[in-house]
């Protein structure tokens, strides 16, 4: 070790500024004075590894190393440019096969018509040629109505007296002497017509008849089993007024005697009934033949009663049904043969 000369501090130090081993003389700076630091040389930074090439030159940007390659994508990282490439071809395959499908059933509805068209071909050589064809006679008129044009209704032909023009009489609408309404058979025994409505009706109903403008009231009395029944039938000129009579119905059809029945309901109590359909009005009057009065417990007379109005009711749809089809009318000719009758619509009592 060797020693220098001693400052004022007495001492020598030791540098650390030279290669290893080696020691630099300090001078101290005078006393009272900070010593001077000298700054370190500048060197020039080293070129950046990314850029220096083979023993250490720098390489332009973009360059490569010699057998350098890039790192592969980690394993999970989807590859977007193969996924775009994929759903791009599966459109074009989708497209393709829309139009081939067009394509294919154009063609196989081409051949279905082609074969019909062929398979008419063979036919025509059965048919006659077009100037051979029946033609229409000159006489014959084609029908002026439409397919779907509804038939007639029946109740619009005796609905007002404009379109029911059929004989009206005792004898069309009472045209059995015998009916048999479900089996049970009746025998007509008098037959009348009322001009003047008021002669054939009792208390209210004649003033009930005349306020509707009634024409003519036709009655025509049936027994059977100790029973007698009068029906009457009131004509108007439109269904409103038969209507209207049956809602103002009061007092009653003035009992028909004759034959088996020469007297009964003469101030006892018996059964009524009133109804109407179209432009009629009809209403029924039934009591015992020997005159006793009928008591509530009755049911024969009742079961009288709504037989006849029964009946009367299918005369009259008869009529209507005739007209609306263009039949002939019944003639009213009388017969002695029971006739069998279905039971009509039933009537209030």
């Amino acid at each position: 070790m060797s020693f220098g000369q001693a400052g004022p501090h007495g001492g020598q130090q030791e540098g650390r500024h030279g290669g290893p081993g080696e020691t630099q003389p300090v001078t101290p700076p005078p006393w009272g004075q900070q010593p001077q630091r000298q700054a370190p040389p500048q060197v020039p930074p080293p070129p950046a590894a990314s850029h220096l090439g083979p023993g250490g030159a720098p390489m332009p940007p973009g360059a490569q190393l010699p057998g350098w390659q890039q790192p592969a994508a980690p394993a999970d990282t989807p590859d977007w440019s193969a996924l775009a490439e994929s759903g791009a071809a599966r459109d074009r395959r989708r497209k393709l096969l829309m139009i081939g499908g067009g394509v294919l059933a154009t063609a196989a509805v081409a051949g279905i018509v082609a074969a019909a068209v062929a398979l008419s071909g063979k036919d025509d050589k059965d048919l006659p040629p077009a100037q051979k064809l029946p033609s229409a006679s000159a006489g014959t008129s084609e029908p002026t109505f439409s397919q779907n044009t509804p038939p007639p209704n029946p109740l619009e032909f005796i609905s007002s007296a404009d379109k029911d023009t059929a004989p009206l009489n005792t004898k069309t609408i009472f045209p059995h002497t015998k009916p048999s309404i479900d089996k049970r058979q009746y025998e007509r025994v008098a037959t009348h017509t009322a001009l003047t409505c008021s002669d054939a009706t009792q208390g209210g109903l004649g003033h009930v008849l005349a306020r509707n403008d009634c024409r003519q009231v036709l009655r025509a009395t049936y027994v059977r089993d100790g029973v007698a029944v009068t029906v009457g039938v009131a004509v108007f000129d439109t269904k409103v007024k038969a209507d209207q009579a049956k809602v103002d119905f009061t007092g009653n059809i003035t009992p028909l005697t004759g034959g088996e029945a020469p007297s009964f309901c003469k101030g006892t109590a018996c059964r009524l009934t009133a109804n109407s359909q179209g432009r009629y009005a009809y209403f029924t009057v039934a009591g015992y033949t020997d005159g006793s009065a009928v008591p509530d417990n009755d049911t024969k007379a009742l079961q009288a009663g709504r037989d006849l109005s029964g009946y009367i009711f299918r005369r009259i749809m008869d009529r209507a049904n005739a007209a609306a089809a263009g039949q002939p009318q019944p003639s009213g000719k009388p017969s002695d043969k029971p006739a069998q009758i279905p039971s009509g619509k039933p009537s209030s009592s």
